[in-house]
């Protein structure tokens, strides 16, 4: 899971991201201590959102943008980024690693910030798939906790206009073609919201509108792509209710799934600390997932 980082690092916006913040922020990394002794870096304050690309030795044709969690306070950038990205980038999968934009941090956006930076990203990685050597029809996105949120947004609002063209990558379609969340944030709202990532994105009192509007199962629709979902029982943070109430609405609108939920695991363990357990049989099951699709 170790390694060094990759030098290779795409801006995400030809100049300043977006619309203004009203706030004068700093952007910061910080290391976070764990019990098995590896790096935990967790960035604050994004205001320069990047993809780090993680290219294989053996390159398939597939790609995925990887959306790491932080309940929308911070982008925690190896345990749901980096580590992730070398297991795949080890399978021939090229990886594109998204450091975004909260949506507390006064952007003009607000709580779709998020969704401004991953709609440019999937949209850069198609524009350059024939540079890169990739399917531009093997794109997929994968996303850990609040990360699984903003996946799952971009998998259901992929054409929502959040933001003005700059370019023209953004001509080019951001629906990813397939999709994984692990341990999703999906609602914002009610006893299983996840406290952290719904004040976040929408305040201390947001109307039933809004937590209508963002919560991530109400965009699916027959045109939200394969989706594989897992969630362990006994998940404290983000309730499994958030992945089962994402489950029902792919069923309801006929988008093909296939949804994994283990007794133990918690919340948060990427692919640390599995040992022993069934929660480790994760990456593979999404890996065979994908490969029976021919995705990988």
């Amino acid at each position: 899971m170790s390694g060094p980082d990759p030098l290779e690092s795409l801006a995400l916006w030809p100049n300043e991201p977006p619309g203004p913040t009203t706030r004068s922020l700093t952007q910061t990394t910080v290391d976070r201590e764990n019990p098995w002794n590896l790096r935990d870096r967790a960035v604050r304050q994004v205001t320069r959102p990047t993809l780090t690309v993680f290219r294989p030795d053996h390159p398939n044709g597939a790609a995925m943008l990887l959306i790491p969690g932080g309940g929308y306070a911070h982008v925690v950038v190896d345990k749901e980024g980096f580590e992730t990205a070398r297991w795949l980038s080890g399978r021939g999968v090229t990886v594109f690693v998204l450091l975004y934009r909260l949506p507390g941090d006064g952007w003009a956006a607000g709580p779709d910030a998020p969704l401004q930076d991953a709609q440019r990203a999937l949209r850069l990685i198609r524009r350059r798939a024939a540079a890169d050597s990739l399917d531009p029809a093997r794109i997929g996105v994968q996303g850990f906790s609040a990360g699984g949120h903003l996946a799952a947004r971009l998998s259901t609002r992929f054409e929502d206009r959040v933001y003005a063209p700059v370019d023209t990558a953004d001509s080019v379609s951001a629906r990813p073609d397939f999709a994984c969340l692990v341990y999703p944030v999906i609602l914002m709202g009610g006893p299983a919201a996840h406290p952290g990532s719904a004040r976040a994105m929408l305040g201390e009192s947001p109307s039933a509108d809004r937590i209508a509007a963002y919560a991530a199962d109400t965009g699916v629709s027959l045109n939200t792509p394969p989706t594989f979902l897992l969630h362990a029982m006994d998940d404290k943070a983000v309730p499994v209710e958030n992945s089962l109430s994402m489950l029902a609405a792919l069923r309801r609108a006929g988008v093909q799934t296939e949804a994994h939920l283990f007794e133990e695991g918690g919340h948060g363990f990427g692919l640390r600390g599995l040992e022993d357990r069934p929660v480790a049989a994760w990456p593979l099951l999404f890996h065979d997932w994908a490969k029976r699709r021919q995705l990988f």
